[in-house]
């Protein structure tokens, strides 16, 4: 990975051609977009906002090149900007200059919040929509009844739930930016950042009004409400993945149960629930600092 961070800093060129490259490579493996938006925030995070402008602006018209190349619609590389590449930009900017990674990781999930509401101000019954687009993401074999009741019940959060899912690309992009960062930098530098990771508790009380307000209201009130919820769900499975982090270091079989840690939420998404439970619990448990105290006791 180190390699990948050298060449990215070699130059603007550089940068530009592997931002635009792995966008459009990641058509075919999604997971490559999150390489192509750590490189924007890399620059950003290294050299500054103008200079990751820069580099964002002429990757996207060599992307919009490359797409009309091989004929990808130019919707595709609009979205990709403004969704994943445009954030990243400006939260990596946050994080250069205010050197939080908690206040980047809040307005990511702020940004993501506003277009849920935005959405819901350009469009009235989203639900609608996504009843409409979701039976041409079910495979073809699904049973028919199953495929409508699913339908049905996850429509009116999908907008949340794709919002969400922006949010976690854009947020580990800006991650493997600033990793790159303190691999060529200051070693040991993010992985001290990110077991860091903590949120004041009024975002917590905030989170349980959101979640009242979708449970008393109806409607698009509460539709908003629960799609909101879902966007601070990602907040603390953040936070909640760096308390768990920490706590299975310090445990004697550390050197095993992270990386278990890791492979369990990449291979089981349920996991993501107690982890965003034990993010959302240690605003005011500080679990952290317990398990610090009953090491040295």
């Amino acid at each position: 990975m180190k390699w990948l961070a050298t060449y990215i800093m070699r130059g603007r060129l550089e940068a530009i051609l592997l931002a635009s490259t792995l966008a459009m490579l990641s058509l075919m493996l999604a997971p490559l977009s999150i390489f192509s938006s750590g490189a924007v925030a890399l620059v950003t995070l290294r050299k500054g906002a103008y200079e990751g402008f820069i580099v964002l602006a002429i990757s996207s018209l060599a992307a919009g090149v490359l797409a009309t190349l091989i004929q990808v619609p130019y919707t595709f590389i609009l979205l990709y900007v403004l969704v994943l590449w445009l954030p990243v930009w400006l939260i990596a900017i946050v994080l250069r200059e205010g050197r939080h990674i908690s206040l980047a990781v809040e307005i990511g999930v702020l940004i993501g919040i506003v277009g849920v509401v935005a959405y819901y101000l350009f469009n009235t019954d989203p639900a609608a929509m996504w009843k409409q687009v979701m039976p041409k993401m079910v495979p073809p074999n699904a049973p028919v009844e199953n495929v409508k009741q699913m339908i049905d019940l996850m429509a009116p959060y999908m907008t949340g739930i794709a919002a969400a899912g922006a949010v976690f690309g854009m947020l580990l992009g800006l991650f493997l930016g600033r990793w790159w960062q303190s691999l060529l930098y200051n070693p040991g530098g993010f992985k001290q950042e990110f077991l860091g990771l903590r949120v004041q508790p009024r975002l917590g009380v905030i989170c349980v009004a959101i979640i009242g307000i979708a449970v008393a209201s109806s409607g698009a009130v509460s539709q908003i409400a629960w799609n909101t919820t879902i966007l601070m769900f990602v907040l603390y499975i953040f936070i909640g993945t760096a308390v768990l982090h920490t706590v299975f270091s310090r445990m004697k079989i550390g050197q095993f149960a992270v990386p278990m840690f890791y492979i369990t939420l990449l291979f089981i998404p349920h996991s993501l629930i107690p982890v965003a439970l034990v993010g959302f619990s240690d605003t005011w448990l500080d679990i952290r600092k317990r398990t610090l105290n009953q090491t040295n006791a």
